[in-house]
């Protein structure tokens, strides 16, 4: 591959490997500052006497590792010595927590949420993100970005999953530096007089502006909803139902402003700008007017990752377009990945930022393989040969990462691309004008309507194609190792046809034993498993046995009625296994020589039984001292099935026992191998 040839490359590499480095291992700030010295003063010393060696090149290489560890720990907030999360009191108890509102964010059930940044707890000045949940109430006030508030309450830090191979939540939040949330009463919140006026207070007032206005003239709610999560990237207002309908036809990504949203919003640029002559000085205008619209635009779409890297990239575009100067597209591709992660290196780990830049690259490299397979003469053959195979080399290029991520695949995307994007051109190019118009309160009909209309009509295409489920192909194991041996594959594939060799071949062939290899260990090692699994599921008990790929599921019979086994999904998926059998729960059972008791609502336990571990189920009526002291258990569980106060009774009586105590409430799944 000629890219990798590029020293760029290398350099983004090494870049993005310290970044990794720094990511998993955590090493000490003055340990990494000595060796970033160190490699400096060796990459002077070999530039200045061996520069056109191999060794420069090593060297040059280690420098970029070196900076993008660095780069890393300075974005890191818990190395930062006034972080709240140095402050082990402020989760020990409550204190009075100053915060400033950041960001909205969708609201659950019970709960308004906001993003929101630490200014002091108690006496001592601390800095820090968290996430923000208070309650809500009849009024549904709602507290506008740069809000000043002081709450009594303490900190809890971000759970760990609560069952086998969930997502987790708390170590996505861990990548935004956020480290712990904050749930408050309306008793315990006093408002400041201060509002903090920064960028973000701004763009805030525009949005609300925006919406407000777009709401007095009666647009429709649910469209509403969509138009800023085209537009604006907005996608807080849009429920969870219309977003698995995108997810299903292969077109979630039209939702998050990417590419697709910022080449439109260039192009029309382009025709605004068209009558400012084409000097030299015409020229910089536009440029410095086209950047500075699309940098406005991703300030108001909150600088997400898809967006910032779409911005960076087209900003490239409009340099080399305007000064009419040719740029190496590869070059502006690891030149934005630079720029981006030299000031936000945890997009790394974004899935976002990985699918739009996989999608980029191959969209970029694969393309025009494809194209030149067919070349048609009419404008509707070359449009729809030009969709497809945009969207062919896209969807290959990101399909690996999006069944690791999601274990589905859309099988309709194709029919998806080819309808919806001119809709979508369409809409974009309303949107950004109407939305514009409505920051003045001036919204014309003529433009209104026709917007709401289009997204009626989108979201109509949409919900059509995701109803055909059979093409939607649903929980798809897929381990880490199968995706670097499908990556290896397809980038190997690809080498091969665009220059056939008896080397890319035997690469091709390799790398298919490679994933074959990989299957085969994987099935394997999962086969010589044996783990017994007491999940946590609200008001049920649910014991999982697993044998290698088949499970055994232990559930009362009038939970089995209501259990969906979404819980499980994630569970089975990961570990290539299925349910082949479900049982009533015993009141005793047995994993590897271990005898487990299982305690239900009747509180019946026979004393002279003598298990290893003891099950608490459905909030028992016993004497808890008694019965370990008759019992004598090695360990005491609980599952969600129990009431919750009387588990801190439970926990106090083990602990005067020295015999161990695991709430899945507080620790989650319990497993025993």
């Amino acid at each position: 591959m000629k890219v990798l040839q590029f020293p760029l490359a290398r350099i983004t590499i090494g870049f993005i490997l310290g970044i990794l480095l720094c990511f998993y291992t955590t090493p000490s700030f003055n340990l990494i500052l000595a060796i970033t010295a160190c490699t400096f003063i060796g990459f002077i010393v070999v530039y200045f006497r061996w520069s056109k060696t191999s060794y420069f090149g090593l060297l040059t290489f280690i420098v970029a590792i070196s900076l993008g560890t660095i780069t890393q720990i300075a974005h890191t907030d818990s190395y930062q010595p006034n972080n709240y999360i140095h402050n082990h009191s402020s989760f020990e108890q409550s204190q009075n927590i100053s915060i400033v509102i950041g960001e909205q964010l969708k609201k659950t059930n019970f709960n308004d949420r906001y993003y929101a940044t630490i200014t002091q707890i108690g006496n001592k000045s601390n800095s820090g993100k968290i996430i923000l949940n208070l309650p809500k109430d009849s009024t549904n006030h709602i507290f506008e970005t740069g809000t000043c508030l002081l709450i009594k309450g303490k900190l809890i830090r971000n759970n760990k999953p609560y069952n086998p191979n969930q997502f987790d939540y708390g170590a996505y939040l861990q990548q935004k530096q956020i480290y712990a949330q904050l749930y408050a009463t309306n008793e315990s919140i006093a408002i400041g007089n201060m509002v903090q006026k920064d960028i973000w207070y701004y763009i805030s007032r525009l949005r609300h502006t925006i919406i407000q206005n777009l709401e007095k003239n009666k647009f429709n709610k649910k469209e509403l909803g969509v138009a800023l999560a085209l537009v604006m990237g907005q996608r807080q207002d849009i429920s969870p139902e219309l977003i698995q309908e995108y997810q299903y036809a292969g077109a979630v990504h039209i939702l998050s402003v990417s590419g697709l949203h910022v080449g439109f919003i260039l192009l029309f640029l382009n025709l605004l700008l068209k009558p400012i002559p084409n000097t030299n000085k015409g020229a910089i205008i536009k440029l410095m007017i086209s950047i500075s619209c699309l940098w406005v635009f991703a300030l108001i779409a909150g600088l997400s990752p898809s967006v910032v890297r779409s911005v960076t990239m087209f900003s490239f575009v409009a340099v080399g377009y305007y000064l009419r100067r040719t740029l190496n597209t590869y070059h502006s591709i690891l030149v934005s990945i630079l720029l981006i992660l030299l000031f936000q290196p945890s997009f790394l780990f974004d899935v976002g930022f990985q699918l739009s830049y996989c999608a980029l690259f191959f969209i970029i490299w694969l393309q025009p393989l494809l194209a030149s397979i067919w070349k048609p003469k009419k404008w509707l053959s070359k449009y729809i040969w030009n969709a497809l195979t945009v969207s062919f080399a896209a969807q290959l290029g990101t399909m690996p990462l999006s069944i690791y991520y999601f274990h589905q695949f859309p099988g309709l995307f194709f029919i998806t691309n080819i309808i919806i994007i001119p809709l979508v051109c369409f809409i974009m190019v309303l949107g950004v004008l109407v939305l514009f118009l409505a920051a003045f309160n001036y919204i014309p009909i003529l433009l209104a309507k026709p917007l709401e209309w289009g997204i009626y009509y989108l979201n109509t295409i949409i919900s059509t194609i995701a109803s055909f489920e059979k093409f939607v192909f649903h929980n798809i194991p897929f381990h880490f190792y199968l995706l670097l041996s499908c990556y290896l594959l397809i980038i190997s594939s690809i080498v091969y046809l665009k220059k056939p060799r008896y080397t890319s071949l035997l690469i091709v062939l390799l790398s298919i034993v490679t994933i074959q290899i990989s299957y085969m260990t994987i099935k394997y090692n999962i086969r010589q498993e044996k783990e017994w699994i007491v999940l946590h599921v609200k008001r049920q008990t649910q014991i999982v046995e697993r044998h290698g790929e088949d499970v055994v599921l232990y559930q009362r019979e009038k939970d089995s009625a209501l259990s969906k086994n979404n819980t499980l999904n994630g569970y089975l998926v990961a570990n290539f296994s299925t349910i082949k059998q479900r049982q009533n729960l015993k009141n005793l059972l047995y994993c590897n020589g271990t005898k487990i008791l299982i305690v239900d609502s009747s509180g019946v336990y026979p004393t002279t039984s003598k298990p290893d571990i003891v099950l608490l189920t459905q909030t028992p009526k016993i004497n808890m001292d008694r019965m370990l002291i008759a019992l004598q258990p090695k360990l005491v569980i609980a599952d969600a099935s129990n009431y919750r106060t009387i588990q801190n009774n439970w926990k106090e009586s083990c602990l005067q026992q020295k015999i161990p105590f695991h709430a899945t409430a507080e620790k989650g799944f319990f497993k025993l191998n």
